[in-house]
């Protein structure tokens, strides 16, 4: 199954993310299959930049994303 989700980056206390497209059985900061974007908590608002058409192509190829992700989808404007 692959799924669109976090993977941990920065130092401690100072987390960055990617978002990354992996099969759910490899680790959370394991092997990925592609990078579509990138999340930043730490900046007042968050920000994050997600690869539209990267997104999208997975969602059609039945890529599920996680609740996070969801969420950062759904502000970018990317539905299912």
């Amino acid at each position: 199954m692959v799924k669109m989700r976090l993977t941990r980056l920065g130092s401690k206390k100072n987390a960055l993310y990617r978002i990354v497209v992996s099969d759910s059985r490899s680790p959370r900061d394991g092997r990925f299959i592609e990078e579509i974007g990138t999340y930043n908590p730490n900046t007042d608002p968050s920000t994050f930049k997600i690869d539209e058409e990267k997104a999208k192509k997975w969602l059609a190829d039945g890529a599920k994303p996680t609740e996070v992700v969801g969420k950062l989808l759904k502000a970018a404007g990317i539905e299912k």
